[in-house]
């Protein structure tokens, strides 16, 4: 009972990071302010998530796409090159509003629902969700997954996209610590502090995760910043 109210209690401090971090997201993946790491290393991060574009581009055309953890629409407009119809799911209000802002897409529907809370209640031909995974506690692991797998239609895809542990991937002002810890100390612009769950997966760690739960899964990385699969429901 203890170790579970931690995580309910690191899960609900996470939700609160991300609805507080909603107008920072973006200076991350764009590599702003505190993400700036120089024209090079900027330049590399850049290339390795065209890679992983380049891959999504190849899933083909889906009619019905569910989108998790959605975010403030970086790849939300990714999959509009993809998908027919979007379905967006994100626990926090103030992300949904950018991604809805930023995209003014018919294509899109939103939905504010807390992933741990989630119950699928359809089936999609594509789910995807990128940098959630690796937020999500090991005990809670198998029961997601199983959950993404009941909403791919049998002959449906998953696609994954996560970080690998690289230390210029966070602000200047964050430590990336390999020490087997899943926690990571987040800051703000403000200098709040966060405490919240972060874990770098392998490769063949990720395709068996997959595959235990049903998917055969293809895993790849690029080569600093990022992992990405691509699975299928037979």
């Amino acid at each position: 009972m203890r170790k579970l109210a931690m995580i309910d209690k690191i899960i609900q401090e996470q939700i609160a990071y991300y609805r507080a971090r909603a107008n920072e997201y973006d200076e991350w993946f764009y590599r702003l302010r505190r993400y700036d790491r120089g024209e090079e290393i900027n330049q590399r991060w850049f290339n390795e998530v065209d890679v992983v574009k380049q891959a999504l581009q190849k899933v083909g055309q889906n009619d019905k796409i569910l989108e998790l953890a959605s975010g403030t629409g970086i790849w939300t407009q990714e999959l509009l090159n993809v998908g027919k119809k979007i379905t967006a799911i994100d626990a926090s209000e103030e992300v949904i509003e950018i991604n809805r802002s930023k995209l003014n897409s018919p294509k899109v529907e939103y939905r504010q629902i807390d992933l741990f809370a989630w119950e699928p209640d359809t089936e999609y031909d594509l789910v995807f969700f990128s940098f959630w995974l690796s937020h999500v506690p090991p005990k809670l692991l198998k029961s997601f997954l199983t959950k993404v797998y009941k909403s791919v239609r049998v002959g449906g895809q998953v696609f994954i996209v996560d970080s690998r542990f690289e230390p210029t991937s966070t602000a200047n002002n964050h430590i990336l610590n390999d020490d087997g810890s899943i926690y990571q100390s987040r800051k703000l612009n403000d200098g709040q502090e966060y405490q919240i769950v972060k874990i770098f997966y392998q490769p063949d760690e990720l395709q068996n995760k997959l595959t235990e739960v049903g998917f055969k899964a293809d895993v790849k990385v690029t080569e600093n910043y990022l992992i990405y699969a691509n699975g299928r429901k037979f």
